[in-house]
């Protein structure tokens, strides 16, 4: 890859470590700086991952850096501002998932990253597995036919306990819904980009197992646990679970069973297809397997493999089948094909704030749908 690329990063916390790895496997790329309003973490997070200089002000990092490109690894409330701000700065932006808490947000930030020609890429990075980029070659290609119907769950359990609590459960950081936003909005990219086809209109289900849960003195990170002697109630008006009817723009039909309170599940996101040539099914959690069916042959596995896919997806595997890929190669490779595009101005393999903002447009449908108890179509941008 051409072209060496100055990086600054908003964000020391889970996803900044992880956009720091991701970055640290592409060829040309410097991390110049880091920004996050912790001074300790941000401080230590650059001593500890070589980072030449921080911020805890992210606006100080745009003014004093010359840097080529932003990613924002924050909280959800703040991506509209810091995506706004980098790009009146004239600067690229590669941002975490939402791109926004509301589709008035997104849609000024995708109009302006367009107005501006700006690259604008939000990082779903489940559309970035091989096994993915699979799917979407078979289902599009000569010999699948005509899909018949798209079923799927993603199931976790790190919300189970009334003693789970953390920012995601705040409304005014996290948006007015939480599973559906946290993890659903994952699931709806990977398979629109798997059909090719547009989520239509949904009929959505939402359920709040609890209604209010524990806040400790001492809070806890994403997926952490919380911590002290004393607590207070706290009311919670964002769903636990979720379960949505839809239809694609071709008239498929659809299903998903969402929840983050169900136990033993960790990041359990799982992908059908049924079609006329057969089904096909993703499971995050073996993210290197596809399994293939035909009602003649019952399941077979295929492995990830170098040279052993269909079309583009041999993009995204570089290892003989059985040495996995996994959920920091999609990562890698969900930023490796945002800093592609912008040294060659071609082929822009990434999600783009156009597809966040669709995201976060079925989002809104479901929130409306769980209100009117109909169906609801999804708003166009």
């Amino acid at each position: 890859m051409g072209g060496s690329k100055r990086v600054g990063i908003v964000g020391a916390g889970m996803m900044g470590k992880q956009h720091i790895e991701a970055l640290r496997r592409i060829p040309g790329i410097e991390i110049a700086a880091l920004a996050d309003p912790d001074s300790e973490l941000v401080r230590k997070t650059c001593a500890q991952t070589n980072i030449p200089r921080f911020y805890t002000d992210y606006e100080e990092m745009l003014q004093k850096e010359t840097l080529d490109a932003v990613h924002i690894c924050t909280p959800n409330y703040t991506h509209y501002r810091i995506s706004k701000d980098a790009l009146e700065a004239g600067l690229p932006v590669f941002c975490e998932k939402p791109l926004g808490n509301a589709s008035a947000e997104t849609n000024e930030l995708t109009g302006l990253a367009a107005k501006k020609q700006l690259a604008a890429g939000v990082n779903f990075n489940y559309r970035q597995n091989v096994i993915v980029r699979e799917m979407h070659e078979l289902v599009n290609g000569p010999g699948w036919g005509r899909t018949f119907l798209i079923r799927g769950e993603y199931i976790q359990d790190w919300m189970m306990y009334d003693t789970d609590y953390n920012w995601r459960c705040i409304p005014e950081m996290n948006g007015p819904s939480r599973t559906i936003a946290d993890v659903g909005s994952h699931w709806f990219d990977a398979v629109q980009f798997i059909t090719g086809q547009r989520v239509a209109k949904v009929y959505a289900k939402l359920v709040t197992v609890h209604h209010q849960r524990k806040k400790f003195d001492r809070q806890a990170d994403t997926f952490g646990k919380q911590s002290g002697g004393s607590y207070q109630l706290v009311d919670i008006d964002t769903e636990d679970a979720a379960f949505v009817l839809f239809e694609m723009t071709d008239g498929t039909p659809g299903v998903l069973t969402l929840s983050q309170v169900s136990a033993g599940y960790k990041n359990g996101m799982v992908i059908s297809i049924d079609g006329a040539a057969g089904s096909l099914t993703w499971e995050q959690e073996n993210a290197d397997k596809l399994l293939v069916r035909t009602r003649e042959t019952g399941t077979t596995i295929k492995y990830a493999a170098a040279g052993d896919m269909h079309g583009g997806a041999n993009l995204y595997t570089t290892l003989p089948g059985g040495h996995p890929v996994g959920w920091a190669d999609g990562l890698k490779n969900s930023v490796s094909a945002f800093y592609e595009y912008l040294n060659t101005k071609e082929n822009p393999r990434f999600a783009s704030f156009e597809d966040g903002n669709r995201i976060v447009r079925i989002v809104e449908a479901c929130l409306k749908s769980n209100e009117t108890g109909g169906w609801v179509d999804v708003e166009e941008g």
